[in-house]
């Protein structure tokens, strides 16, 4: 499988990142375990994860994912084979939350324990946290960095003002940069491609969206009210993409997957694939057989019609 440049990090990551947000959460640790061997077998060796993730599920309390993660490793003894993207700042419940020097480095610590590594590829800043100066958080991470504890760092739900902020204050201070950002980017929502796209565009950074298939909507799996039962989310997901919009996007991607021979939600990933400025988007399965998905797309191509047509059918979505 092709690899891509991550940035300027040094990393290669594959068109699609698996998201492991669902990792100790939808799946328990034998399913995980399951889909992590099947994600390395597939070639999408770099998985996506959070210090947070799950804290929201009863009985949780955070770094689930993370653990599920490490306790593959040690068992697998595959650290080498993958690349391990996580991130810091979101609140951890009666543990911490934010960006200051202080909270990364208790974080980061509780991340390297969990995953059994000494080294993240990649650490990410979850959200901005205005309280903070930036100066703070950047020569946090660049610490981490010099120590050997994490490769390289990037941003997760910036604005372009404040990515470019960032970058500047890199730039001024001789700090190591965020080299990605991972923003929020879809067929259905577009918002990133008026400001996010060019400035990554322009400073060389790498793209890896989330929700890449809307919650699922993307996949087909929602088309009309009596599907919201189909899931905890269902409902919501419904409500917010079921208009002309989502009715025009799933015409599209129903076309292209009929004549490509494929699926809905492998058309959607393999339309971000293709979009200028992506460098990989990011999606989770809670099955083999939806991993085997995520791999199809990573090497669907689509011709120009395809991308046309859903250009078209989804440029107002979203906006």
């Amino acid at each position: 499988m092709e690899t891509r440049e991550l940035g300027r990090s040094g990393l290669k990551v594959p068109p699609v990142v698996f998201g492991g947000n669902v990792l100790g959460w939808t799946v328990d640790e034998a399913a995980s375990f399951r889909l992590l061997d099947a994600c390395v077998e597939a070639g999408l060796n770099a998985i996506d994860t959070a210090d947070v993730y799950s804290a929201w599920a009863p009985g949780n309390s955070g770094g689930e994912s993370e653990s599920v993660i490490g306790a593959w490793l040690k068992r697998r003894g595959r650290r080498q084979d993958v690349l391990i993207l996580t991130k810091v700042g979101m609140e951890i419940p009666g543990r911490g939350k934010g960006l200051s020097a202080a909270w990364i480095a208790t974080a980061v610590e509780d991340s390297l324990r969990r995953l059994g590594t000494e080294v993240i590829d990649l650490y990410q800043a979850h959200r901005d946290d205005p309280t903070v100066p930036l100066e703070e958080t950047l020569g946090a991470f660049a610490r981490l960095v010099e120590q050997g504890k994490v490769r390289a760092i990037a941003a997760s739900n910036y604005t372009a003002p404040r990515l470019q902020e960032a970058l500047e204050t890199s730039a001024r201070l001789g700090l190591p940069r965020f080299e990605s950002l991972q923003p929020h980017y879809n067929l259905m929502e577009r918002g990133i491609e008026a400001e996010l796209v060019p400035l990554c565009r322009e400073q060389g950074l790498g793209v890896i969206p989330y929700y890449s298939l809307a919650s699922g909507f993307l996949t087909g799996k929602y088309r009309g009210a009596a599907d919201a039962s189909k899931s905890v989310r269902g409902k919501g997901i419904a409500d917010k993409y079921l208009n002309a919009k989502g009715e025009a996007v799933l015409a599209a991607l129903d076309a292209a997957a009929a004549r490509l021979r494929a699926t809905p939600a492998q058309v959607a990933l393999a339309w971000l694939i293709a979009k200028p400025g992506i460098t990989a988007p990011i999606a989770s399965a809670t099955s083999v057989e939806q991993l085997a998905d995520l791999a199809k797309a990573a090497v669907l191509r689509l011709d120009a019609e395809a991308i046309a047509a859903l250009d078209a059918a989804s440029a107002s979505a979203g906006r």
